[in-house]
């Protein structure tokens, strides 16, 4: 009996309810469970046999999904063109995902598989994940699978694969409980239970991973200072003025839980000093004695501006951090400029074709220009008598794979992300991120300190559990003792492996369903051949019996 399709209504309602649904299992609900089900509905929706309706399911998933989970980028725009904008091309890779998913299942040797079949969709899954963290515009890697998990079973997997390993595992179980689903209605209970049996296993057998916390090559006590931002200021200096003095307060407010000199190392958010204290004199003094008060060197976000000698109109920018000692100001080798600048964020690609659909192209005024320098600062630090590499990213950076593994395998002991997310308001934009830098800390066994200028901000352990948080929108102060570590884990020694590996993978199960598509158009014609050829001679065979019996007829 040929397998019984859902109509093409119920897969996009499924698919739709997919996409919502996955999105329930990231902050800041992290109802880590649905993300199952998000995938489990999207595979039940891609049943039918059709490329161009499996991309269609997929796009539709996407939406569901991206609509809701990525509501942040409308606040920080002020109007919805760039979240619909960035929704629907995010969403669009999804239906890459589904038009895949159909034609990997015409493979040969995979139809009637279904581990098989629920491994493709497993690997397609990861491939079209690590393709959309790459472009367009050098990719956008929010919302993977992996990151929904940092309060799940799952999350040990981080050790061992990275975020690919952990969506993949994702996905199987999600797919799997639809399998599951389809041979329960089949009333082929047996199958049905095996099928649930081995999703539970995939979903609890990461927790007997083992993750290393001990500290390793000593240990920082460190204050983070989320100083916040007024909501709303006049003209920018005179806010990051504001900003800087908050963070400068929130320093000195350390005193109340340490003495001078106990701190190792004080951090400060990205743009907490967005004037820039290596060229403005009452900016370096605010931040000097902070670090007078507290007696210790200060990590910074500061920006430093170009200008275009040929037209000084035409300005440009770096994101930087410095590590600032008291007395003596910005240590001038140990500056990291941020790497991967957010397009449309932080600068305008192709700004004359954009301001054909929007005006709010211009809100970036300013593009900000790519570091060229790996995240890893070597920091000195007098009580370990040494310098101390730690791994830094700003930002979005910490959703980019490569970009913090290059540090730690380069020798980072600790990561340190710096982050300002007033632009993004109450929404859940903080909460996410700050789920990313926990996933971090589990992928590369590190303590990491999250420090936003209003929250949400974090410290983790390398295990992945919260040493201290703050809220959101709040003037806090964290203070806490880390441990170094510098033993790599194994998603550090396989580093890009497991992606290279799933794309080769899902590359080979597509050329085979393109193998399996002709094979069965040639089947299909020649077995038309074959129907017609029949067809025609039994019409032949009956006019003939019809004119025999008209003739015999008229002869009577």
């Amino acid at each position: 009996m040929p397998p019984v399709r859902p109509p093409r209504s119920w897969t996009l309602l499924l698919a739709a309810l997919g996409g919502l649904a996955t999105d329930t299992a990231f902050p800041a609900r992290s109802w880590w469970p649905m993300a199952y089900l998000g995938i489990a509905l999207l595979v039940l929706a891609l049943r039918r046999d059709s490329v161009l309706w499996g991309w269609l399911v997929g796009f539709v998933w996407g939406l569901g999904f991206f609509l809701p989970h990525l509501w942040w980028a409308n606040h920080a725009v002020g109007e919805p063109i760039g979240w619909l904008a960035l929704s629907t091309a995010e969403a669009a890779l999804v239906g890459v995902f589904g038009a895949g998913a159909v034609l990997v299942r015409r493979a040969p040797g995979l139809r009637d598989r279904v581990w098989a079949q629920i491994l493709a969709v497993a690997v397609l899954w990861v491939s079209i994940e690590q393709f959309r963290a790459r472009w367009p515009f050098e990719g956008f890697p929010w919302g993977f699978l992996a990151f929904s998990q940092t309060d799940a079973p799952l999350l040990p997997l981080a050790s061992i694969g990275s975020t690919v390993l952990v969506s993949g595992v994702v996905v199987v179980i999600g797919a799997a409980l639809a399998h599951a689903a389809v041979r329960l209605r089949e009333l082929r209970v047996g199958a049905a239970s095996a099928l649930v049996v081995v999703a539970a296993a995939c979903a609890f057998a990461p927790l007997l991973v083992p993750l290393g916390t001990q500290p390793e090559s000593g240990s920082l006590r460190v204050g983070a200072v989320q100083g916040s931002v007024p909501e709303a200021g006049a003209d920018a200096s005179s806010q990051a003025a504001a900003v800087t003095e908050n963070h400068a307060a929130g320093t000195e407010a350390l005193l109340d839980r340490v003495a001078p000199g106990e701190l190792d190392l004080v951090i400060w958010p990205e743009s907490s000093a967005d004037i820039d204290p290596r060229t403005d004199q009452l900016t370096a003094d605010v931040i000097d004695g902070a670090a007078r008060a507290v007696d210790a060197p200060i990590l910074l976000g500061t920006q430093r501006y170009l200008a275009d000698p040929q037209e000084p109109e035409a300005r440009a920018r770096f994101n930087e951090l410095v590590l600032w000692e008291a007395g003596t100001g910005a240590v001038p080798e140990l500056v990291y400029a941020k790497q991967h600048p957010v397009p449309f964020g932080e600068y305008m690609p192709y700004r004359e074709f954009f301001r054909m659909f929007t005006e709010a192209v211009d809100l970036v005024s300013i593009d900000m220009l790519p570091g060229t320098e790996m995240g890893l600062m070597s920091l000195p630090l007098e009580r370990l008598g040494r310098d101390v590499p730690v791994s830094v990213g700003i930002c979005f950076e910490v959703a980019y794979d490569e970009l913090i593994r290059e540090s730690v395998v380069a020798g980072g002991e600790l990561i340190v992300i710096p982050t300002n997310n007033a632009s993004f308001g109450l929404t859940q934009e903080s909460s996410q991120q700050l789920a990313m830098s926990r996933f971090r800390a589990v992928e590369h066994g590190r303590a990491v300190v999250q420090i936003s200028t209003v929250g949400v901000s974090g410290i983790v352990t390398p295990n992945g559990v919260f040493q201290d948080r703050t809220g959101l929108w709040t003037a806090e102060e964290m203070v806490d003792t880390v441990p170094l570590r510098t033993t790599l884990t194994v998603a550090d020694r396989l580093g890009q492996w497991p992606a290279l590996v799933a794309g080769a993978l899902a590359g080979v199960g597509l050329l085979g369903g393109l193998v399996g598509t002709v094979e069965r158009a040639v089947t299909r014609s020649s077995g038309s051949r074959r129907t017609g050829g029949r067809r025609s001679g039994t019409g032949r065979r009956g006019s003939g019996r019809r004119g025999t019996g008209r003739r015999g007829t008229g002869r009577r």
